[in-house]
């Protein structure tokens, strides 16, 4: 299968479930989507801070 193929198959969608789930406060079963992972890695962006040297 070609890339062209695959994309067709296959188109990009932020909002498509990646395989994965968290389970809320009440129980319920929460696809993760491609748009939480990118929210989640800006934030980690953010807040990063090297690591502290040992003396």
């Amino acid at each position: 299968m070609n890339a062209q193929q695959q994309n067709r198959e296959f188109p990009f969608n932020p909002q498509q479930p990646v395989g994965g789930a968290i389970i809320d406060a009440q129980g319920r079963e929460i696809p993760i989507t491609e748009q939480m992972i990118q929210q989640a890695c800006r934030e980690l962006d953010q807040t990063w801070q090297p690591a502290r040297r040992a003396s």
